[in-house]
């Protein structure tokens, strides 16, 4: 354990690994007798082999106990600054790597980031988004803002609106949307559909978005500051190829990655001219449309899949909205039309029946009658009764 909690010395570390390392050694001191007794085998040569050794170290092999106390802050403290740093590592890679090398590591990381989740889920946003978000339905554009609710039932959603960023901490953002996505349309009328977004388009994007805020004064005499990650939420929605998504607890690991300025929750300004200006430099960001479908499929949507840079274990996949509420329905006695009936969100007539008739068990004889039963649910009916009705007189 002496040579590997030292081996970083030894390698060509960049200035952000260096800085991850130095940062380690701070909390390694405080629980360094405790590291040392656990017996180590591999010793990577590399700085990402040697985070994600002792993460699994710090997550799996120490003997919590032999921890006092006041030691289990340090530890998860370390355990925060290697899975940065591990990210930071593998953000390096997406500086230099050429297209190649860039779809290959993507592909390596599709069963850990859920890749063909996200994917779907980027399908999705790609037929719905021919619509203006006003004439969208509300869990349309959910989907599109990124807030998952029980209402995207899993038999519809087989993703998690969330993956890249999820909005569903900014409550203005969604009060405001909800209230007047004509606005929203307008500020994303300045984002053109194919080509390079200029900065003259950006700003125009930017200008619009921060009006919506700034008319908004509930209590707040100045109106509301405008949420950056919201935005590059919506703005990555449109354009996959030219902008990354964010939250604020990724402001940081993207920042070091990149090695960039870090900039606040609010910069609109430096995630276009240092993040997005960055991006731009990639070899990869530049490659010409490739002709393998899969490969085209990933290059459309190149700017956005960054966010598969970051580290993620084993079990990250698996935190998907879209398999908890599965496994919740599956597990469930009542079936999830009826309660996705009492839910907040009120669904169309056509998502009612489309959601009703997607439930395992419905018979293929039901199936085929959508839309006499959407007429009976339109006339007032519930979609309960007239599929028990059906189920009496055709079962």
């Amino acid at each position: 354990m002496r040579k590997l909690l030292s081996s970083p010395v030894k390698m060509a570390l960049s200035d952000a690994e260096n800085a991850s390392y130095q940062n380690s050694l701070k909390y390694i001191t405080e629980i360094s007798l405790n590291l040392i007794a656990v017996k180590v085998e591999n010793r990577p040569e590399d700085f990402l082999g040697w985070c994600k050794e002792l993460i699994d170290v710090c997550r799996n092999r120490i003997n919590m106990a032999l921890l006092e106390e006041h030691q289990l802050p340090s530890l998860k403290k370390l355990e925060q600054v290697l899975v940065l740093g591990a990210s930071v590592s593998q953000f390096k890679m997406a500086r230099i790597a050429p297209w190649p090398i860039f779809t290959l590591f993507v592909e390596q990381q599709a069963t850990l980031h859920a890749l063909e989740e996200r994917l779907a889920l980027l399908d999705y946003i790609e037929r719905i988004k021919v619509k203006p978000l006003k004439e969208m339905t509300e869990v349309e554009r959910l989907a599109f803002s990124g807030k998952h609710t029980s209402q995207h039932c899993h038999t519809q959603y087989n993703f998690d609106v969330e993956w890249f960023a999820s909005t569903k901490g900014a409550k203005v953002f969604h009060t405001l949307l909800a209230q007047q996505p004509e606005s929203f349309d307008l500020a994303l009328s300045h984002i053109p559909d194919t080509g390079d977004v200029t900065p003259k388009q950006y700003q125009q994007f930017v200008d619009s978005y921060k009006k919506i805020f700034n008319d908004y004064t509930v209590d707040k005499e100045a109106g509301e500051k405008a949420p950056l990650a919201a935005a590059t939420r919506l703005l990555a929605m449109k354009r996959p190829d030219q902008f990354i998504a964010l939250t604020n607890a990724k402001i940081d690991v993207f920042c070091q990655g990149l090695s960039i300025a870090k900039f606040n929750a609010f910069d609109f300004e430096n995630y276009w001219q240092d993040m997005i200006g960055t991006l731009r430099t990639f070899a990869w960001w530049h490659q010409d449309a490739p002709e393998d479908e899969r490969e085209l499929k990933l290059w459309k949507v190149r700017a956005i899949l960054v966010d598969l840079f970051m580290f993620a274990d084993e079990d990250f996949a698996f935190t998907s909205n879209y398999l908890r509420i599965r496994d919740k329905k599956l597990n469930s006695v009542e079936s999830s039309y009826k309660s996705g009936r009492r839910g907040r969100i009120k669904l169309t007539a056509e998502e009612v029946v489309d959601q009703a008739l997607a439930e395992e068990g419905v018979p293929e004889y039901i199936q085929t009658k959508r839309d006499t039963i959407l007429k009976q649910v339109k006339a007032g009916k519930s979609v309960e009764h007239v599929i028990g009705l059906m189920r009496a007189i055709f079962g």
